[in-house]
């Protein structure tokens, strides 16, 4: 079994996962539960992407990249509210502060 991913949080490691799974990778999760125990354990504590095959790492690693690669350039760069001036981050079209519509 090889590591092949450490998510921020459980949803982002479990859709991680199923992308895996969808893409016919066997990957299991580990470490979801930790960070109840925050403050108990070490820092390092976030959910963890483990393939079982040892020989899918490099492909499993490109498709993971891209994957990930392709939905940050979906989300697009922050913009800054015309009507407020408030910087919103780019995967919203309204701003949270005033609702005004993306420029």
């Amino acid at each position: 079994m090889q590591r092949l991913y450490q998510a921020r949080d459980r949803i982002e490691a479990q859709f991680l996962l199923d992308h895996l799974a969808r893409q016919g990778f066997s990957a299991t999760l580990l470490g979801d539960y930790l960070a109840g125990a925050a403050g108990e354990l070490p820092v390092d504590i976030y959910p963890t992407l483990w393939l079982v095959e040892d020989a899918d790492l490099p492909h499993a690693r490109e498709v993971l990249a891209r994957f990930l690669a392709e939905a940050q350039a979906e989300v697009g760069p922050p913009w800054d509210c015309p009507r407020c001036g408030e910087t919103v981050e780019g995967a919203f079209e309204l701003c949270w502060n005033c609702g005004s519509g993306r420029p």
